[in-house]
Formats: C-alpha cells, structure tokens, sequence
C-alpha cells in the first residue's frame, strides 16, 4: 500500500542546455536557478575544487537516511530521498559548476511539501559547509 507513495521519476530531471528543469507551479520544488520567490533557493558553495565538492557530496549523501544515488557523473548528481512514515520520494539533483552547486529539490507528488524540500537543501548547505 505504501509504495504507491514513491510515484516515477519525472521525465524533465536532468541537465538541458546547462540548466535544471525548472520547478512546477506548485509550491513542492526549490531550484537555484529559479528567479521567482517562492522556488528560488541560493546554490551551494563550492568546498575546494568542483571534484572535492563532488567527492564530499558524494559522502554526505551517503551518509543521511533512506537516500539513493540514481545518477552519477562528473558534474551532475541525482537522488532520491525517502520520507520515513509514507515512503513519499523527492528528487534531489546537483549540477557542479565551476563556481558553484546548482540544486534541485522537488516531490514528485502532492502540490504542498509544507517547506521539506527547502529545509532539507539547508540542511546539506550546513552538512556541506562543516565537512573538513
């Protein structure tokens, strides 16, 4: 019964001439790239190299819960976080630039997200910034 909560991945995650897909109208996505108040969402700082940020968001998203890397290449990262009571999932996308950490958090179901999505971004931006 509770799988039904997971939903697909939508066809739009993913890196299109140099860009994140672009939030829905609902209130369920933040993306840094998004000009608009209520999706926009600064990007991660850079820890060192864009390959020791790579190394460490690889190790970060290792170590939280209920997270599964999807896709993994040199300069775009895609998970898949897992809610813990009703399995909902959110995709959670980086693209490592030379400057800085586009990202993308959105469900993939249900219009309000009650602010995960933006919380859990803060949440690796902090987890980013203590790594040694």
């Amino acid at each position: 019964m509770l799988g039904g909560c997971s939903g697909s991945p939508p066809s739009e995650l993913g890196v299109r001439d140099g860009r994140l897909a672009p939030c829905p109208a609902s209130p369920n996505c933040v993306n840094s790239q998004a000009s608009d108040e209520q999706h926009a969402i600064a990007p991660l700082a850079l820890r060192g190299s864009p390959e020791e940020t790579r190394r460490r968001l690889l190790q970060l998203l290792a170590d939280e819960p209920r997270v599964r890397l999807v896709v993994q290449e040199d300069d775009y990262l895609r998970a898949e976080f897992t809610s813990r009571l009703l399995r909902f999932v959110d995709d959670v996308e980086f693209l490592i630039e030379p400057q800085a950490v586009q990202v993308r958090s959105a469900s993939r179901l249900g219009h309000s997200d009650l602010g995960v999505n933006r919380e859990r971004v803060e949440h690796l931006r902090q987890r980013l910034a203590q790594q040694p």
